[in-house]
């Protein structure tokens, strides 16, 4: 009897327990869909309809770059190549999101093109780093060309052929990854030169070049938005060269930028020898602060990114990234967290005689907490059971953004958190360093996170292929998806050779008898369909 009362009581609290665990999870459930609402109103709301279709510059072509903290345009419209190729990626990306919306597209269109017929260099190649609102090149404090203004370009041409399937896009962006390739890539110690001449030769430093200067430095920025947009690149454009750098690019920023602690050196010689003042004084440090510390924004950027080009990549199983990019985080956490409030601090030192981390800014600019809530979000749903319960911190971040960062009355983001710098509140919303790409970037990815899809499109039917004596053409009918189709994969004897967001494609080489040639859709969530029937020529 009492045995029995035993088995009865265990049954009793094992249907308990799973009554609790059922109610906490679809609690949980229920937070992911109320904050990506929440997200998704904020991303339409206070974020694209300030800045679309005021932005669009119809006098001069691309994108106003400067507003006021009420959106009206500042005085100063130079523009930067950083700020145009942004403003293209983000219109793009909008309008596969939002394709009822047709402003997004035409401002794509018309950002594009201005990089095409105005930022691009027609006698030397490689786009222009900084111009008047014409678009004339200044000088300004920039080398002629940068590669990280040109990572950028290359991210946006990427993104616009994605969403329009304009091969001239793509044609522009093969173009500058060969401009790259022959005037920044450095093919002795690999990575690239960041400051370049017009013509593309490489600006080394001399004698007479300030030591607070970054000229002639490599850096942990423009290699991090090199491994970004080249992963971009390859997702359109799988050739094996933008693939061997890219790897080269994941391992340069995993393996050695990436230090043991887990933040970013900042700067190196040539060689990949770091940038350091910590044998320095105090004094000197600070004066060189720009060039030598810990950059807590920057580290969890680059745990995401990490990880988007290894999935890229196709690396499975992928644990040595993805323990570097916690370890990132975790340090980020740790060391420039703000454990009262929320938000990550700006710019932390390792003194030497002084124990532990210095935080010698704690403000917390708004790029560093956008990039915040994409990777903890990334690595709540990789580690759910963590001790440092990213989860929670995530939705103390999203609290901390809209209580101090979001603009509720005139949109957008302050500058800076205005728990710590309430004169951002009437400081410009737009100026050539902000945009709208970190947030959009960060809100895009964190609402189909928290909500996630993972039914793929349908399998495309009636593939035909029509070869000429020096191409194919590929045609099918459109698949359909739950929600937004992005385009297809398609795929040579097994071996992904191209993409595009329409129901053909032109092989742009001979084909020959009996290569199968067969393709895949695939949905904005990245889930793809399997295999249409495969052709061939025979």
């Amino acid at each position: 009897m009492k045995q029995f009362c035993y088995q009865i009581a265990f049954f009793t609290a094992t249907i308990i327990a799973g009554f609790y665990q059922q109610a906490f999870a679809q609690s949980a459930a229920n937070t992911r869909l109320k904050i990506a609402s929440e997200m998704k109103a904020s991303m339409v709301d206070k974020l694209l309809k300030p800045w679309y279709p005021r932005s669009i510059d119809t006098v001069y072509g691309g994108f106003i770059s400067a507003f006021t903290y009420d959106f009206k345009p500042a005085a100063s419209q130079d523009k930067m190549i950083v700020t145009q190729a942004r403003h293209v990626w983000s219109t793009s990306k909008a309008a596969e999101l939002f394709p009822e919306t047709g402003y997004y597209k035409s401002g794509a269109k018309q950002g594009f093109e201005f990089l095409k017929n105005v930022l691009w260099d027609k006698t030397y190649g490689g786009f222009y780093t900084f111009t008047d609102k014409q678009g004339n090149p200044k000088k300004g404090s920039f080398a002629p060309k940068e590669a990280y203004g040109n990572s950028f370009a290359l991210y946006a041409l990427a993104a616009y052929y994605q969403e329009s399937g304009d091969t001239s896009a793509l044609n522009l962006a093969i173009k500058e990854f060969q401009w790259l390739e022959k005037h920044s890539h450095d093919p002795v110690y690999k990575g690239y030169f960041q400051h370049m001449e017009r013509d593309g030769t490489p600006i080394k430093r001399t004698a007479s070049t300030p030591s607070t200067a970054e000229l002639g430095y490599k850096d942990q920025n423009t290699s991090i938005h090199l491994l970004e947009s080249l992963t971009e690149l390859y997702q359109v454009w799988p050739d094996p060269l933008v693939k061997e750098r890219l790897q080269e690019m994941l391992l340069l920023v995993r393996d050695k930028i990436t230090n043991q602690k887990g933040d970013l050196v900042l700067f190196f010689q040539p060689d990949w020898t770091p940038v350091s003042y910590r044998d320095s004084s105090e004094a000197v440090i600070l004066k060189h602060r720009g060039l030598d510390h810990v950059s807590f924004g920057h580290d969890v950027e680059t745990a995401y990114l990490m990880l988007e080009a290894s999935h890229a990549l196709g690396w499975k199983n992928d644990t040595a990234t993805l323990k570097v990019g916690k370890k990132m985080l975790d340090h980020a956490l740790a060391e420039g967290w703000d454990n009262k409030v929320g938000g990550f601090y700006d710019e932390g030192y390792y003194f030497k005689d002084k124990p532990g981390i210095t935080i010698i800014a704690d403000t917390k600019n708004w790029w560093a907490q956008a990039e915040g809530l994409n990777t903890l979000l990334l690595m709540a749903d990789e580690y759910p059971n963590d001790p440092h319960r990213y989860f929670e911190q995530f939705k103390k971040l999203w609290d901390y953004v809209q209580t101090y960062l979001i603009d509720q009355e005139h949109g957008d983001w302050y500058q800076g958190g205005l728990d710590k710098q309430p004169e951002y509140k009437t400081a410009l919303k737009g100026q050539i360093w902000k945009g709208t790409y970190h947030n959009f970037r960060a809100l895009i990815n964190c609402t189909e996170r928290l909500n996630p899809d993972k039914t793929a499109p349908t399998v495309p039917q009636n593939l035909k292929l029509q070869v000429s004596s020096n191409q194919a053409n590929l045609s099918w009918s459109k698949s359909t998806d739950n929600r937004i189709l992005l385009g297809y994969n398609i795929y040579q004897n097994g071996q992904r050779i191209g993409f595009t967001p329409n129901a053909s494609f032109i092989i742009q080489k001979l084909v020959k008898p009996a290569e199968k040639i067969a393709v895949k859709a695939i949905d904005f969530q990245g889930n793809e369909s399997g295999f249409s029937q495969p052709v061939s020529y025979n």
